[in-house]
């Protein structure tokens, strides 16, 4: 990032300054409209023709600076999305799981209040079998209470974390 940002301000130091136009052996740098030679403004001594070609040729180089920083705040603008999307996607990874999770504790409450109720039915069904048979003495028939009671409650709580 700090990459983009250095060359941004390269781009943008370049495009303000001077542009350097090479003719021949000499180096013109061309300011606005004014062209300098070793520091000295040459714009008068110079032919229309020369005067043409160097703008021309200055100009040139100004767009291509420009062209390469467009291509860099370009490529700073599918980072930045590339980035957003990855942030984005991460999101939807983490709401998927998080209801797969909900998923599978719902389905073990389900369980868990499927099984306490086969449990409570089993017992109710065997003290049932037992009193018919008239093999329960007193003590006996207390603890199937309780015991009926007692799986009672967890229907009841398993019904209720649901």
């Amino acid at each position: 990032m700090k990459y983009y940002i250095i060359l941004l301000l390269l781009a943008f130091c370049l495009t303000g300054f001077a542009q350097e136009v090479k003719q021949g052996e000499k180096t013109y740098e061309v300011k606005k409209e004014k062209i300098f030679l070793n520091g000295e403004d040459v714009t008068e001594t110079l032919s229309a023709e020369e005067k043409e070609v160097i703008f021309k040729e200055a100009a040139i180089i100004s767009e291509k600076l420009k062209q390469a920083e467009n291509a860099q705040k370009a490529a700073e603008k599918l980072e930045k999305e590339k980035k957003k999307a990855e942030k984005a996607q991460k999101k939807a990874e983490k709401a998927q799981k998080k209801a797969e999770k909900a998923l599978k504790k719902k389905e073990k409450l389900q369980k868990n209040y499927k099984k306490a109720q086969d449990n409570l039915k089993k017992a109710q069904k065997k003290y049932e079998k037992l009193k018919k048979k008239g093999k329960l003495s007193p003590v006996d028939e207390g603890k199937w209470l309780d015991k009926i009671e007692k799986l009672t409650e967890k229907v009841d709580k398993a019904k209720r974390k649901l």
